[in-house]
């Protein structure tokens, strides 16, 4: 028996544990399923893995790194920062490696979690926390004749580092967050890259820089320069939200300049109509990279629209009946993201499961409390997604907010934590009520949707709207029963 148990040690997990600590609640267990630290980034090692959001932000505010080498890090020094955590912290003796949950159940009597992993180990804990991550499930696309395919395949979160593409020809498909980072290195090894396109996106150049030596002294010296150049970003990319989450003049000014930059970029007229896209900006997510457009014009490179019919023993057939042959093919088809489902069965009150709760888009109270689900806290929660700022500073609020749930639970010493079905339908209502309103919702089919049109991932406001929410403990809409 532990007092918190925590899914998943990637950030999420890992920054819960650290907040923990410092709140003086130590007896913490970390379940992870992999063989070390680092979820997502753990696992998107692909070429050219990188964040789209400045490192300095793109950290904890309560563990800053002055060491970072670039404005906008790599997947690999991103993934250092997550080992520097463990180690700054202390955080290795509260992780159980190769631990994949497979199931939780609250035992109503005795207000306790009981988490079943693969390895058929229960665990017993008052608390759970599910850090297990947004982005932690891939998979191969749902294409006709997938199976067929004699050539090489590679999922961009399962990367291939033993294939060697130098003199192949490769097919990418997608052209999302992870291609937008891969294409331009693949151009560099393989004799021919042919990038299959569904939907164009915004792209907008990246403000990157190699970090000058004085401003790493800066930020040893004075801790509180780098604290103010933090909120500095923080502040530049908060702003940015009156164009990115609502549609404003501002949008349209945004999508001027991507479209000034896809000018100066790409010369050729018809490329540049296949590249820009029918949608408001905001309505999917925005891409930052300086070197898609130059990749996608490289001699070795070609972009094709036409939609794929199926997957062939040789390649790729298109609607138009056209057969692209290939040594390996590419999918940068992106993760399942839980917006209708828990990642495994999570039993609560009653028997009843949370899969089936969220079975028509998922919900919660503040994105971290789920009614009939006692005593359980979720890192990046429904509707807890930003659009314009870093996850980290949502995370960080969420991951505040549980600390004070888990320490009212066990400060008080109750046996349930249980919020409100009220207070959780009336945040609910307020949320979607206000999603209406942004560009998520304007029209266009993207990850943050169900294939019904709920929105379950984003956060209809300003960061800073979220954390005062997140700030805000209210015991009266939680129901509590005493030991």
């Amino acid at each position: 028996m532990v007092d918190v148990l925590i899914v998943g040690a990637g950030f999420a997990g890992l920054g819960t544990a650290i907040r923990l600590q410092q709140a003086g609640i130590r007896d913490i267990v970390i379940l992870e399923r992999g063989s070390e630290v680092g979820g997502t980034w753990r696992d998107n090692q692909y070429p050219g893995a990188a964040c789209d959001i400045p490192s300095n932000l793109y950290s904890y505010s309560f563990a800053q790194n002055p060491e970072w080498t670039r404005g906008f890090s790599g997947s690999r020094e991103i993934l250092g920062y997550v080992h520097q955590l463990v180690q700054r912290f202390d955080l290795a003796k509260f992780v159980r490696f190769n631990q994949n949950v497979t199931s939780m159940a609250f035992d109503e009597s005795a207000g306790v979690w009981n988490v079943q992993t693969a390895g058929g180990e229960t665990h017993r804990a008052r608390s759970v926390v599910m850090a297990q991550g947004p982005l932690s499930n891939s998979s191969w696309p749902k294409i006709a004749g997938l199976e067929t395919y004699e050539g090489h395949k590679i999922h961009s979160a399962r990367w291939d580092h033993s294939y060697d593409f130098t003199g192949k020809k490769v097919a990418v498909v997608g052209t999302g967050a992870s291609a937008i980072q891969i294409v331009p290195e693949l151009v560099k090894q393989a004799a021919q890259v042919k990038v299959f396109q569904r939907t164009p996106a915004w792209v907008m150049p990246r403000p990157d820089y190699v970090s000058p030596a004085w401003s790493k002294k800066l930020f040893v010296r004075f801790p509180a320069a780098q604290t103010a150049f933090r909120e500095l970003l923080y502040w530049v990319h908060e702003s940015m939200a009156v164009g990115v989450v609502w549609t404003t003049p501002v949008t349209t000014l945004f999508e001027r300049l991507a479209k000034l930059y896809l000018r100066s970029e790409v010369k050729d007229g018809w490329l540049r109509r296949q590249l820009t896209p029918d949608f408001r900006l905001g309505c999917k997510r925005i891409l930052i990279s300086n070197d898609w457009y130059k990749s996608l014009q490289a001699p070795n490179a070609k972009l094709i629209t036409w939609p794929i019919a199926n997957l062939s023993p040789k390649g790729i057939r298109t609607v138009e009946g056209i057969e692209h042959q290939f040594d390996c093919i590419v999918f940068a088809t992106g993760f399942d993201v839980s917006k209708s489902g828990a990642p495994f069965p999570v039993n609560g009150l009653k028997g009843c499961q949370l899969n089936d709760e969220w079975s028509r888009g998922a919900q919660a109270y503040k994105s971290v409390s789920v009614s009939g689900y006692p005593n359980l806290f979720l890192t990046f929660g429904p509707n807890s997604g930003p659009g314009h700022n870093s996850a980290l500073v949502y995370m960080e609020a969420q991951i505040d907010y549980i600390v004070q749930g888990v320490g009212k639970l066990l400060g008080e010493n109750l046996k349930v934590l249980d919020v409100k079905p009220e207070a959780q339908k009336t945040y609910n209502q307020g949320i979607q009520k206000r999603l209406m309103r942004t560009n998520w919702n304007s029209g266009c089919k993207s990850w943050y949707l169900t294939e019904d049109g709920y929105n379950a991932t984003m956060y209809p406001g300003l960061a800073t709207q979220f954390r005062a929410q997140m700030a805000r403990w209210n015991p009266q809409h939680y129901r509590t029963i005493a030991v």
